[in-house]
């Protein structure tokens, strides 16, 4: 039944589709979908507006319209099928993907790597010491992962910073993955499972400058908030060029 209620509204114009929106709304009425967010349904909607205080762009805003009244049973049946399609998503298939097989290998130290010339000159040893590497598909039991320097990347930092291998890579476990077009809450979860579980070192966040990007900053701090323990950060913000434009610790 529709009634006059306060819901979301979304200006499309505005919304850049960085998804920081996503992990605030707890009834999962929000994501990104083509590149935008989007109301799911109106009942899942409860209207409260905790989501609008992370939109980057003011793409959000409460509005009072028509709309489905809010079902609490319905969002409940909603997150309980999310969560098991993402846990279905999110579990490695071994048997099946030679790409989700865990492998080990031996990396070069950061010393060795900087003594070598450039590897896209000279064909060298790669500096990854493992796979698989992408977040969706590194299991939080991975062996690598214990008592690991983790290396949180965006996916486009690898393509755009020329010394990435050196630079970035080189004595570090990576992970790589896009927050815009990957589910945001199923990197939550991975990330909150690996900080409670795996007893890191250090955690070093690789982004891009353009807003989507941030979003792995949130995601990461939301990880460390449910894992209830925290890690040592460091984040680095690239140029579209590949040029570093910050770094911070926290």
């Amino acid at each position: 039944m529709k009634i006059m209620r306060k819901i979301i509204k979304i200006d499309e114009e505005l919304c850049n589709g960085c998804g920081l929106c996503v992990p605030d709304c707890a009834e999962g009425s929000l994501q990104i979908i083509d590149g935008k967010a989007r109301l799911v349904a109106d009942k899942l909607c409860d209207g409260l507006g905790a989501c609008l205080g992370s939109c980057p762009t003011g793409a959000l805003q409460i509005i009072e319209r028509e709309a489905e009244d809010f079902d609490e049973e319905a969002v409940e049946e909603f997150l309980a099928n999310k969560t098991k399609q993402e846990t279905i998503q999110a579990t490695p298939r071994v048997s099946g993907c030679p790409s989700a097989k865990i492998q080990t290998f031996t990396p070069q130290t950061p010393c060795q790597m900087a003594n070598k010339p450039s590897l896209a000159v000279t064909g060298g040893t790669s500096a990854l010491s493992h796979w698989p590497v992408q977040i969706r598909l590194v299991s939080p039991t991975a062996p690598f992962l214990q008592n690991a320097d983790l290396l949180v990347a965006a996916d486009c930092s690898a393509v755009s910073a020329p010394n990435f291998q050196t630079d970035f890579l080189a004595g570090k476990v990576v992970m790589m993955g896009c927050p815009k077009f990957d589910d945001a809450q199923s990197y939550v979860q991975r990330f909150s499972e690996i900080i409670a579980t795996c007893n890191l070192n250090s955690l070093t966040i690789l982004i891009m400058e353009v807003p989507c990007c941030s979003s792995m900053v949130g995601i990461i701090k939301q990880a460390m908030e449910q894992a209830g323990k925290t890690v040592p950060v460091e984040q680095i913000t690239l140029s579209t060029r590949g040029e570093v434009l910050s770094r911070s610790k926290w």
